[in-house]
């Protein structure tokens, strides 16, 4: 048994929009104050959730120095992204390993020999490589990870 439908009253979206009182300006502002950045922040500097490192995923991963893939770690001033975190080799031989993401924006960091710390290209904050803040204008400190170098010197640890 087939059942009648009611013809639909079809409106414009112009006319839908005024009658629940708002203009498409206003629901265009909600929809970009969810969708835009600014360089300023007034809850503070963190990017995103979890944005100095404090994510729901635990870190705990082991890197092959001998695969190619890996092979940048062998050397001082060498670096390589697993996931969220940067792990360079530091000036003396050391291996750090800190949450890849600025602590002001989000932007990627990267590790720099020359200076022995680690930079963001987007504003300029540097970090040093025990993840404080070295210069602005990210103000929260970069999460750092534990890494361990197996005895044949071929597998870097790396937990939280």
């Amino acid at each position: 048994m087939k059942t009648k439908t009611q013809p639909v009253e079809t409106i414009k979206r112009g006319e839908f929009l005024r009658s629940l009182g708002l203009s498409s300006a206003a629901l265009m502002s909600f929809y970009c104050m969810g969708t835009l950045t600014s360089c300023s922040s007034s809850d503070g500097d963190d990017p995103t959730p979890g944005g100095n490192g404090n994510s729901n995923t635990k870190v705990d991963f082991t890197l092959d120095l001998t695969t190619t893939a890996n092979q940048k770690l062998k050397t001082d001033g060498g670096f390589l992204y697993q996931g969220d975190v940067i792990v360079a080799r530091v000036k003396g031989g050391n291996y750090v390993a800190l949450s890849k993401i600025c602590t002001h924006q989000g932007t990627t960091i990267e590790y720099r020999l020359g200076d022995d710390d680690f930079y963001c290209p987007n504003h300029g904050s540097q970090f040093r490589s025990n993840g404080t803040v070295e210069v602005g204008p990210a103000s929260q400190t970069l999460k750092v990870y534990k890494t361990e170098l197996s005895s044949d010197g071929n597998r870097l640890r790396v937990t939280e």
